[in-house]
Formats: C-alpha cells, sequence, structure tokens
C-alpha cells in the first residue's frame, strides 16, 4: 500500500521551515519523502510512504522537530530570574 498525508503548521512559517531546510527530505531506505509548502504563515509537509512503518517513521521525525521548536520558543520567551 502506498501512503500519502499532509500536516499544515499554522503560524511562523518563516523560522520552521529554516528549521527543516538541513533535513534530509528523502530518507535513505527510499521508502518515504516529504515535501514542504510555504503558504502564507502556513507551512504544509505533504508526506509520501510506501507502507505504515515509513509513513510513522517520517511522521516521527518530523512531530519531534516540531516538538524541539515549541519548547525552543517557550524556553527563550520565559522571564530571566535574577
Amino acid at each position: 500500500m502506498k501512503y500519502t498525508t499532509k500536516i499544515i503548521v499554522d503560524g511562523d512559517a518563516k523560522n520552521i521551515s529554516k528549521l527543516f531546510e538541513p533535513e534530509t527530505k528523502e530518507f535513505q531506505n527510499k521508502r518515504a519523502f516529504y515535501s514542504i509548502h510555504k503558504k502564507g504563515e502556513k507551512l504544509e509537509f505533504r508526506i509520501t510512504a510506501e507502507d505504515s512503518t515509513a509513513l510513522r517513521a517520517v511522521l516521527n521525525s518530523i512531530t519531534k522537530n516540531l516538538t524541539v521548536y515549541e519548547k525552543t520558543k517557550k524556553w527563550i520567551k520565559q522571564p530571566k530570574k535574577k
């Protein structure tokens, strides 16, 4: 089976797209890949995978980076303690 899905991230598209620039878009085993499309302040990840395991791996990779971004952004915005 072949799987396709989209993840749409609403907000801060410029910085998030920079975060994913150095990422490999096609995985070594060539069972999955993704592309990124910027639409205003939205970022769309289009994912294609040959099987459910490859799909899960791509989703985990993308969401892991998004989690790091969210936590870092939150940490930066925290008031500094003196």
